[in-house]
C-alpha cells in the first residue's frame, strides 16, 4: 500500500476517531449547576463554558484549567509576492523572532497571563538555522507556493504537514496540556484562508476577503479579491479530498493546523481558535470529521469576514468580541480567562443545602400576644 493511500485512510478514518465530549457527563454538570442555587443563565456564558468543560473532561466537578499551552504554527505564503498583505512577502522570520523574543502581542499577553508559548515552523522563508531547533524540527519546506498559479504543497509535502500537526497535538497531550489557544503567524495566510474559506462555504472571493492584520488600503485589498478569486478556480475542483485541497490551495501551516485540531479532537485535547487562518483549518478539519468542532471554541471575533462565514458554518459563537487580528493568538488569549472562570466557578461554587426541615406537625404554638 502506498504512503498516498494510507494518509487517505487516516484522515477518514477521523470520522471513527472524534467522538464529542460526553453528554451524560454535561447533563450532570447542569445537575451540579442548578444545585449551586444559581438561576440557569445567572452566569451567562459561563454556565454553557462550564458544562462545555466538564464533559471534555469527562469529570464532575470539572478540573480547573491550569495547563493551558499557546501553539502557534508559522509559515509564509508565496501568493504574498503579489502584494496583498501590508507585510513585505517573506517578513514572517522576523514575526517568529518577535514572538521568541516575547516582544509580540501575543507573547506580551501569554507572559501577562502565565501561558507558555509554542512556535512551529512549517514553512518560515529563511534558513532553518536562524531560528531555533526546537522551532524548526517540524519544517516542510521554504514557504508555500504561490496558491493563484501553482499548489502550495507536493501531495508529500501535504501528507508531512498533516503528519506534523498529529504529532504536536500528541505532544501537547501527552504534556498534560489542558487547554490549547491556538494561533498562526504568516504573511499571505489569510490569503490562502479566504480561499479555503470561500470553497469549502461555496461563496465568491469578496464575501471572504477582509483587510489581514495589517489594515491595508484599497488597492491592496483589490489585489487579495484578485488573488482569492485565482485560488478559489484552483480549489474548487479538489474539494472532495481535504488533503488534496490543503495542498492546492492551503499551505503547510494551514496542513499543519488541520492536522493538529483533528489529533486533539481525538486525544480530547480542548483548543480555543483565534483569527480566520486557524478558523479556516477547523472548517477543513470539520469536513474530516463532522463531530470534531465539538472540542473547540472560538476564541474571539476579529472582524474578518472570512471568519464570521466559518465560523458560522461550524456553528460556534465568538467568546469575546475585540476585534484583534494581529495573529499569534492574541486574540484567543483574551478569552482565556473566561474559560478559566468558568472552570473554578463549576468547580467551586458549593452546592446548597439541605431544605430547612418543617416544624412537626401537632407542634405547640405560643401565643406571645
Amino acid at each position: 500500500m502506498s504512503a498516498e493511500s494510507e494518509d487517505r485512510l487516516l484522515l477518514d478514518d477521523f470520522g471513527d476517531r472524534v467522538q464529542r465530549p460526553d453528554g451524560g457527563v454535561r447533563r450532570d454538570a447542569e445537575e451540579r449547576r442548578a444545585r449551586t442555587g444559581l438561576a440557569r443563565g445567572a452566569l451567562g456564558r459561563l454556565d454553557e463554558l462550564g458544562e462545555w468543560l466538564a464533559a471534555a473532561q469527562n469529570r464532575v466537578p470539572v478540573a480547573p484549567v491550569e495547563r493551558p499551552r499557546l501553539v502557534v504554527f508559522a509559515g509564509d505564503h508565496g501568493v504574498a509576492e503579489l502584494g496583498v498583505s501590508g507585510r513585505p512577502a517573506g517578513g514572517t522570520a522576523a514575526l517568529v523572532r518577535a514572538a521568541l523574543e516575547g516582544a509580540s502581542a501575543a507573547a506580551v499577553l501569554a507572559r501577562r497571563a502565565g501561558v507558555p508559548l509554542r512556535v512551529v515552523d512549517m514553512a518560515v522563508d529563511c534558513a532553518a538555522e536562524e531560528l531555533p531547533a526546537e522551532v524548526t524540527r517540524h519544517r516542510v519546506r521554504r514557504s508555500s507556493g504561490r496558491v493563484d498559479v501553482e499548489d502550495a504543497l507536493t501531495a508529500a509535502e501535504a501528507e508531512q504537514a498533516f503528519r506534523a500537526g498529529v504529532a504536536v497535538a500528541d505532544e501537547e497531550a501527552d504534556a498534560g496540556t489542558d487547554v490549547v489557544v491556538l494561533g498562526d503567524l504568516s504573511v499571505g495566510g489569510t490569503t490562502a484562508a479566504g480561499i479555503l474559506i470561500a470553497a469549502l462555504c461555496g461563496t465568491d472571493a469578496s464575501v471572504v476577503t477582509g483587510r489581514g492584520g495589517t489594515a491595508i488600503d484599497d488597492l491592496t485589498w483589490m489585489r487579495k479579491c484578485a488573488a482569492v478569486r485565482d485560488g478559489l478556480r484552483r480549489a474548487r475542483p479538489v474539494l472532495g479530498d481535504q488533503l488534496q485541497l490543503l495542498a492546492t490551495a492551503g499551505g503547510a501551516d494551514l496542513t499543519a493546523m488541520t492536522g493538529f485540531l483533528l489529533q486533539s479532537a481525538v486525544r480530547r485535547t480542548p483548543v480555543v481558535l483565534d483569527g480566520v487562518v486557524s478558523a479556516a483549518a477547523a472548517l477543513v478539519a470539520q469536513r474530516v470529521a463532522f463531530r470534531a468542532p465539538d472540542w473547540w471554541l472560538a476564541g474571539q471575533r476579529s472582524g474578518e469576514p472570512g471568519q464570521a462565514k466559518a465560523l458560522d458554518r461550524m456553528g460556534l459563537e465568538p467568546l469575546v468580541d475585540h476585534g484583534v487580528t494581529v495573529g499569534g493568538g492574541a486574540g484567543a488569549l483574551l478569552a482565556l480567562p473566561l474559560v478559566q472562570a468558568a472552570a473554578a466557578l463549576a468547580a467551586e461554587l458549593p452546592e446548597a443545602g439541605p431544605a430547612p426541615e418543617a416544624a412537626p406537625t401537632g407542634a405547640e404554638v405560643v401565643d406571645a400576644t
